[in-house]
């Protein structure tokens, strides 16, 4: 699945090229389909290499170098809502949580699929999606979405808030405030 702006973007080439009598088809009905179109999205690129580094070191916090890593990636007042474990303020609260409830305990997994990214003007941007989490080598056993809001600031990208919400066992469906 592309990123909305890949995908408007992607639309917006096939609009102005089937208007020039290109990347299109006609069917045997008449029916002009457009013909794919991949265009590269830098941010959404850039949010998936965000993302995949953040969780290597998340994954691997149990070493000490992993854990500063990982906390670099955070602005120093980020804040964190989790819908289980409630709101956490601040860098030093967040990496205290993830040793105390991570690290050498269960490992994140994107679902690649299920990633969306959106510009945020003048800031940075927020990605969203699909996670799993895992407490063996092999077996995921939770599942739950996430956003991560990233200020870009002189080159640098930080996670300045997150939420990580609708957990639930990898069989179940998601439900509702009202349980639905």
């Amino acid at each position: 699945m592309k990123s909305l702006s890949n995908l408007l973007l992607a639309g917006g080439v096939l609009a102005a090229s089937s208007s020039c009598g290109h990347a299109a088809t006609e069917g045997a009905e008449g029916i002009t389909t457009p013909t794919a179109v991949v265009v590269a999205d830098p941010l959404y690129e850039k949010m998936l290499a965000l993302d995949t580094a953040l969780f290597d070191s998340f994954n691997r916090c149990s070493d000490p170098a992993q854990l500063a890593k990982h906390a670099a990636f955070f602005d120093q007042d980020v804040e964190f809502y989790h819908d289980l474990g409630g709101l956490t303020r601040g860098v030093e609260a967040l990496l205290a949580n993830t040793r105390e409830n991570v690290c050498g305990k269960l490992r994140r997994q994107l679902d690649v699929a299920s990633l969306r990214v959106y510009p945020i003007r003048g800031f940075g941007a927020m990605s969203m999606g699909t996670h799993r989490f895992c407490h063996t080598p092999t077996t995921c056993e939770g599942i739950g979405e996430f956003t991560t809001v990233w200020r870009e600031k002189d080159g640098v990208w930080q996670v300045t808030r997150a939420l990580s919400y609708a957990h639930r066992a990898l069989d179940s469906a998601p439900t509702t405030s009202s349980g639905k």
